[in-house]
Parts: C-alpha cells; sequence; structure tokens
C-alpha cells in the first residue's frame, strides 16, 4: 500500500487557549468539521483513550490517542482492515496569533488519502474562526 502524506497550515488571531479546548471537547468538532456528525470519546482527552468518530454516509470510525500535550498539541490513529491512519495536531504561538499544523499520514489505498484530507483547509479555517469569536 502506497504511504500518503499531508500538511496543512492555518494562522488564526485567537491564543492557542482558544483553540484547545474546542480540539479537547470532542462533542464540539461537528461545530468546525462539516462532515463530522458526532464524536464521543471513551474517557479523558489523555493518551489510551479511544472513540469513535461518525462521519457524513459512513459507520463509526474509530480511533485512540496516542499522544497529547495538555494545550498544544494531539496526536490521534484509526486502524482500519485495509488502513492505518495517524493525525498530528499542532499549536504554535506565533506574532499575533497561533499557526494551527495538521500532519496526516496514510498507509492505505491508493487515491484514500487525498479523500480523507480533501476537507482538512475548511475545517481548520472553521475551528481558526470559531476560537477567534470565542
Amino acid at each position: 500500500m502506497p504511504l500518503y502524506e499531508y500538511e496543512h497550515s492555518e494562522t488564526s488571531t485567537a491564543p492557542a487557549a482558544a483553540i484547545w479546548p474546542l480540539w479537547a471537547d470532542t462533542s464540539r468538532w461537528p461545530e468546525w468539521d462539516a462532515g463530522v456528525r458526532s464524536v464521543v470519546i471513551d474517557g479523558p482527552f489523555a493518551v489510551g483513550t479511544s472513540g469513535t468518530m461518525t462521519m457524513d454516509g459512513m459507520p463509526p470510525i474509530p480511533f485512540t490517542l496516542t499522544e497529547v500535550t495538555e494545550g498544544r498539541s494531539f496526536t490521534d490513529e484509526t486502524r482500519l482492515p485495509d488502513a492505518f491512519l495517524r493525525f498530528e495536531h499542532v499549536l504554535t504561538d506565533v506574532d499575533g496569533g497561533t499557526r494551527i499544523t495538521y500532519r496526516v499520514t496514510i498507509d492505505g489505498p491508493d487515491g484514500f488519502g487525498p479523500q480523507v484530507t480533501e476537507d482538512t483547509p475548511d475545517a481548520m479555517r472553521a475551528l481558526a474562526r470559531l476560537a477567534e469569536r470565542a
């Protein structure tokens, strides 16, 4: 299976302290990611906690938090029968705000990676705007 790698950053005028709660409260993910219907985790937003994400027209997708640095970054991983997905989310202070960076690595079928990441810039912009209004 081919390895697909993707990275995208957006800059927000919001501080990291305004963005982090929108990540850590997974019930709020549908507010800024239009393709997500619900996200449920089985414990605290911490390393080792698992959950499921339900997206438009798809069965629930399992994931596990594999790295969490409070207020700064988290990584989640998903194992599917034919793919392995790793999503890194990082907040970096910059002049006038915060840079939000997503790095995605997918080991899966041809064409699967671009399908997974096609709406990432839109979701990241929506996350930034929501944090700016907070």
